[in-house]
């Protein structure tokens, strides 16, 4: 069940046929995910409800990098390999998601796929974008339970098709405004008169609080109190959110770094507000300049001919970015099934069959 099944929409852009960041043509995502074990708590061997999740931005990203550009709504949280984005404005690596004890684990694993794919004699660096929030309410997250083997899977299964959403991946055991929270995707089509560009997001959503839920700016996280569907937890506490930016637009570094920043407006626009403990943090690409680019400079040209959008022209980004943020979550909290993790911990739903008569009485489905 996502948004649209219900009859709601947010904004009055245009997705794309699959409603997903894989609408960027080139770009594709892969999840693991590890759930095992019920009961109490024992360090080290669950139970398990972690994994991780990968998004390649193009087939050789390694040797040809993208523009990219990063923001920090709040910093509690972990994205490596930002600094080589903000010095260079490149992005040379594919793009993981997991929790936040295994984010070392995930840039280990990176490395090594990558020195796989090349030539023994190659020179070779590699600097991973790998970001995490944290699952440690339902997951034994001292338990370090993800493996190199499990992002060579994620790797694999790599595709760009649909996007499975909810508890997949680095999703597996995240809670969002006291809900069950996820993975989540949607994305935009620019007007045709703009470019008609693409741009889609990627969220792993694992931050905010019950009662400021919104939807369409309607109060829905007041309306179901925990009287109703429980909270996992007392008392609530908000945790992070990772989103992921990817677009065909032919952007220059500086202009990717503005698309990030205005995925904190479509978080915002769902009820999250970048709390002191929360790690809010968010990267965009884009594929615009694709094969311009490359990773050694004995290979590079003297000079690179390439494309930029004109600022006059950025805006309709801006608009696609923020309403496909705010959609991201909200197909994450209604993919998400029901969870029960470590000590019995359960994180519910979001009831669909509720959102739609808390909309209707609002008028804003």
């Amino acid at each position: 069940m996502r948004l649209r099944d219900l009859g709601i929409a947010v904004g009055d852009g245009e997705a794309g046929p699959l409603n997903a960041i894989t609408d960027v043509p080139g770009v594709r995502v892969g999840h693991s995910t590890i759930i095992e074990g019920d009961g109490p708590l024992v360090t080290g061997k669950g139970p398990i409800r972690t994994g991780v999740t990968v998004i390649v931005p193009q087939e050789h990203i390694g040797r040809e990098p993208l523009f990219a550009g990063a923001h920090r709504l709040n910093g509690n949280g972990e994205l490596t390999g930002l600094e080589w984005i903000r010095e260079s404005g490149m992005l040379t690596t594919p793009i993981a998601i997991t929790n936040t004890h295994s984010v070392g684990v995930v840039r280990d694993a990176l490395i090594a796929a990558e020195v796989k794919d090349r030539n023994p004699e190659d020179v070779f660096w590699s600097l991973p974008v790998v970001g995490e929030t944290w699952d440690g309410r339902l997951n034994d997250i001292n338990g370090m339970h993800v493996k190199q083997h499990h992002v060579e899977e994620a790797l694999t299964k790599a595709q760009a098709g649909p996007v499975e959403e909810g508890n997949v991946g680095g999703g597996t055991g995240m809670i969002c405004h006291g809900f069950k929270g996820g993975i989540g995707s949607s994305s935009r089509i620019t007007p045709r008169e703009e470019g008609g560009y693409v741009v889609g997001v990627l969220v792993q959503a694992n931050h905010g609080r019950r009662h400021r839920l919104r939807v369409n700016g309607v109060p829905v996280g007041e309306q179901i109190p925990r009287t109703e569907v429980p909270l996992p937890t007392p008392p609530e506490s908000a945790g992070s959110i990772i989103v992921v930016i990817g677009t065909n637009a032919p952007l220059l570094p500086n202009q990717c770094e503005r698309l990030a920043q205005r995925a904190g407006l479509g978080v915002a626009r769902t009820g999250g507000v970048g709390e002191h403990s929360s790690g809010d943090l968010f990267i965009c690409f884009s594929t615009g300049n694709a094969g311009q680019l490359r990773s050694y400079k004995e290979e590079d040209e003297p000079l690179i001919s390439l494309s930029m959008l004109s600022n006059n022209r950025i805006n309709g980004l801006f608009d696609a970015v923020i309403d496909a943020t705010e959609e991201a979550i909200l197909n994450a909290l209604l993919q998400a099934e029901t969870m029960t993790g470590r000590d019995g911990v359960t994180a519910y739903k979001l009831p669909p069959d509720r959102l739609q008569e808390i909309m209707a009485k609002y008028g804003g489905a």
